[in-house]
């Protein structure tokens, strides 16, 4: 006797699907800008040249000297965008590596102590949440001043305290597995139990979650910016074209336009590579 198969098209958690091939292309995109920046610009971020002031980019009565066109001290926008992702992607990723490796090591402290230093660690956390981190920003950088390195380690602050409570229930549920407690068992010291075992298993939802915090962080780094407490000159970032681009608006729409697409582009293609590895690494949907 026959039995019939019905065979099913429903997609894997292994398929890529055309949008995380299109988020995918478009940071490799920017990553390749970021690194190829200076080989890219083709003029140099403060090179001022006030005879072509608010010149149209191609296609809008521009000419391919300045393909997207020049800004209010006439600096060619293409060289400072390139230059914009390469600071705002350092800066984006610096803070992501500083908040998942803070709240990863506070998660497993919490996880191994247990008691009084899991209740204090707690306490931190949930008081670190509470705290709107825009206006703590604010306050810090008002205080200390800004530099780059002050900055990216500010932005590390971000989200840390989410990644602490993930690693701390990640910890946990490895600790009482057999694996753990048969190498604490023979001998082992608790950070090598924690670096060689229970990290290694708790590193795909680790990432997940970074991908998570980057987006926000790329947002965050942005408004600051804007706000003129981010990035200084002469350096340049995507929230620091923003705002200078917020005056001319409606005279040179494509000194906003360009930087603004590169945000949203961004921190939308990293989302979505951010669900297709959750869904990837997730054993539930293999």
């Amino acid at each position: 006797m026959k039995t019939a198969t019905v065979e099913t098209n429903r997609p894997t958690a292994r398929s890529v699907d055309l949008p995380t091939l299109l988020a995918g292309g478009w940071v490799l995109l920017m990553l390749f800008t970021a690194l190829a920046a200076p080989l890219m610009a083709p003029y140099e971020i403060t090179s001022i040249d006030l005879r072509h002031r608010l010149a149209p980019p191609v296609g809008f009565g521009g000419t391919m000297l300045h393909v997207l066109g020049t800004d209010d001290l006439g600096r060619d926008v293409a060289s400072r965008l390139f230059y914009s992702i390469r600071t705002s992607l350092l800066v984006a990723f610096g803070a992501t590596a500083i908040s998942v490796l803070v709240g990863t090591g506070i998660g497993f402290i919490a996880a191994y102590f247990r008691r009084l230093v899991e209740h204090a660690l707690l306490l931190m956390i949930d008081v670190q949440a509470s705290l709107p981190f825009l206006i703590v920003a604010l306050a810090m950088l008002a205080c200390f001043g800004n530099s780059l390195t002050l900055f990216v380690a500010l932005m590390g602050l971000y989200g840390w305290e989410r990644n602490a409570r993930l690693a701390r229930g990640l910890a946990i549920t490895a600790s009482a597995q057999g694996y753990a407690s048969a190498t604490r068992q023979l001998g082992a010291h608790p950070l090598r139990v924690y670096l060689r075992h229970i990290l290694p298993n708790s590193a795909a939802t680790l990432l997940v979650a970074a991908t998570v915090t980057f987006p926000e962080i790329v947002l965050v780094e942005s408004g600051l910016s804007f706000l003129g407490l981010g990035v200084q000159p002469p350096m340049t970032s995507l929230g620091v074209m923003v705002a200078a681009g917020r005056e001319y608006i409606t005279r040179a729409s494509w000194m906003l336009l360009a930087p603004s697409l590169v945000i949203v582009m961004t921190a939308v293609a990293v989302s979505v590579l951010g669900d297709w590895l959750r869904d990837k690494l997730d054993p539930t949907l293999k």
